[in-house]
């Protein structure tokens, strides 16, 4: 993962660091993975704030992410490596023979085009 690192020309800028997103090859999420969510914002059902210091930020889709990887005996081929908002590794996307898509997190070494 490419970081870059600031200069501390200003306080904001002093021990700031973000990712180059140079692994990333695809911008857009695949469609049928992600699903909204609700954004609690840190109130309750009557909307009264009960967590301080929650809210704000830009709205966020929710990747279907694969845990479990129970296609055994059933070869897939990394299509894409994604940037996901919602966890601080990258995702891939995998394209299986039978058709199927599924999201995987990424581990270190999987380039596109690996058969997994």
């Amino acid at each position: 993962m490419a970081i870059r690192f600031y200069k501390a020309y200003t306080p904001g800028t002093r021990n700031r660091a973000v990712s180059r997103f140079v692994e990333t090859t695809r911008s857009e999420p695949e469609k049928k993975l992600t699903y909204g969510s609700v954004s609690r914002n840190g109130r309750n059902n009557r909307g009264i704030i009960t967590t301080r210091h929650r809210g704000g930020g830009h709205k966020r889709l929710y990747r279907k992410i694969d845990f479990r990887r129970n296609k055994v005996g059933i070869v897939g081929r990394v299509a894409s490596i994604e940037y996901d908002p919602n966890r601080n590794a990258y995702i891939c996307l995998i394209n299986y023979v039978d058709g199927e898509k599924r999201y995987v997190l990424h581990t270190r070494g999987i380039e596109v085009g690996n058969v997994v």
